[in-house]
């Protein structure tokens, strides 16, 4: 089973895919930074589409994990990362790929056990969990899309994997 985890952002978007066939060894297939080089809001909506169809068209996930926007001082940057978010959710939704949704509180709480963890506590998890600290890519983006997606695999695994046998995903 793999999954995809996307971290939406202003400027970079990271994503991971993570592949799931064993939950208590998730294995990273790759993770790194959608190429965005649009800078007009419509062109680099339709880029981030075309990527994000890229990426489901290569590795198939069956689910794909996003985080849940939580903004409260900046309603230009929303309203950025919500038009990123939209075409991701849709561009998955067309794909008929399950999608579910966390709040970074709750990645942070999945991943390390604390919902207040800093950046540098998931990563120290993710190195941990992933059992692969010299192939982990640096930004912080692809890092909480890790996180995303192993958030997913914990809370969501076992439903998805009942559900694939029942070929409902």
């Amino acid at each position: 089973m793999i999954i995809l985890g996307i971290d939406p952002g202003t400027t970079s978007i990271g994503y991971a895919i993570l592949d799931c066939e064993n939950q208590r060894e998730p294995r990273l297939l790759e993770a790194r930074l959608l190429p965005i080089v649009s800078v007009a809001s419509g062109d680099r909506l339709m880029d981030i589409h075309r990527e994000i169809k890229k990426i489901i068209e290569q590795w198939h996930p069956r689910a794909a994990s996003i985080e849940k926007l939580f903004f409260a001082k900046n309603a230009k940057t929303a309203m950025t990362v919500s038009e990123a978010r939209g075409v991701i959710l849709l561009t998955a939704m067309l794909a008929r790929i399950t999608v579910y949704e966390y709040t970074p509180l709750t990645i942070k709480k999945v991943v390390t056990g604390d919902g207040s963890a800093d950046k540098t506590q998931v990563q120290k998890m993710v190195r941990l969990i992933l059992k692969e600290t010299s192939a982990l890519p640096s930004q912080d983006d692809v890092f909480d899309s890790i996180a995303s997606a192993l958030c997913c695999l914990y809370q969501e695994g076992g439903l998805m994997r009942k559900n694939s046998k029942e070929g409902i995903i």
